[in-house]
């Protein structure tokens, strides 16, 4: 195993041609590279089924290549860190559509249909002082 193997550095030809975008959701960030190839989906060094189980996060981060018909032209390197693993399916699917934006513009309406160039506002509220979360009370005792 090479150190970029060791470290989860993408394995691709320096200076080979690339598509990129980023994706974020909740705490989450997916840094996306498109690279001409055969469709293969490669998150922090894994293939996309390894770290996805469900089979919903892994339909979620295959859509936007399905909606755009681009299943077979490209390989997805992604670097993906904080959150969990609904929040890197989103960030992953996020960043996708925002790379094959980039490589073709006309791309937008059918992404833009599907709900996939929208970034999800929705992060965790913080905890407010004299609460227990950020809007759980302590239980209210009359005597």
């Amino acid at each position: 195993m090479t150190q970029k193997e060791k470290t989860g550095e993408l394995a691709i030809p320096e200076g080979e041609r690339y598509y990129y975008g980023t994706g974020r959701r909740k705490s989450t960030v997916a840094r996306v590279r498109l690279y001409p190839g055969t469709g293969d989906i490669v998150i922090n060094g894994k293939p996309y089924q390894e770290v996805f189980s469900r089979l919903l996060h892994q339909v979620k981060v295959r859509q936007p290549m399905e909606t755009t018909e681009t299943e077979s032209r490209f390989a997805v390197h992604a670097k993906i860190v904080g959150g969990g693993v609904s929040g890197w399916a989103d960030a992953l699917a996020h960043g996708i559509s925002r790379a094959l934006l980039a490589f073709d513009p006309a791309l937008r309406p059918p992404l833009r249909k599907a709900g996939l160039l929208t970034r999800d506002p929705r992060v965790k509220e913080r905890k407010k002082p004299g609460l227990k979360r950020a809007r759980k009370a302590p239980q209210y005792t009359k005597r």
